[in-house]
């Protein structure tokens, strides 16, 4: 009977961890939505649910998955609130160790390129908190593709 109650508390505790995240989609999906007609953006939505908008695609080549990149970029929410940015000379960094998010929508962008990525929270952090980042928050992110590093 022991087993049988630990069993069902498991099985309660991961569908409710579902249901919590599946709850963000749909929020994150109507909160982006919002703003991008708030703010009046033409923005383009990918499978995984990314948002993203083109101001300059660039002329360079594109990044992948497996790159490592150089860029500019501010990190904000919906509200305007700014929790993370770069200097203009950007920073570098593997694709593969950042979040769903930027490994997906660099790859949109060209060398040179700059715009905008929509993150809802399952691309980003989740639904736990993060460094500061409330858990389930939509991360919207002004991105200057700056170079792909080529490896030597």
């Amino acid at each position: 009977m022991k087993y049988v109650l630990i069993a069902l508390g498991l099985i309660l505790f991961i569908s409710c961890g579902k249901d919590e995240q599946s709850n963000f989609v749909a929020e994150n999906d109507a909160e982006i939505i919002a703003y991008i007609d708030k703010n009046n953006l033409q923005a383009e939505k990918s499978p995984s649910g990314l948002y993203y908008v083109i101001d300059e695609e660039g002329n360079g080549d594109r990044p992948v998955a497996s790159s490592t990149v150089t860029v500019a970029y501010k990190g904000y929410y919906t509200n305007g609130k700014v929790f993370d940015q770069s200097d203009a000379k950007g920073i570098s960094f593997p694709l593969q160790r950042v979040i769903s998010g930027w490994t997906e929508g660099i790859q949109y962008f060209k060398e040179g390129g700059s715009g905008m990525l929509l993150v809802p929270s399952h691309l980003g952090y989740g639904s736990g908190n993060y460094n500061g980042i409330p858990g389930g928050s939509v991360l919207i992110f002004d991105v200057h593709l700056i170079s792909i590093n080529k490896e030597n």
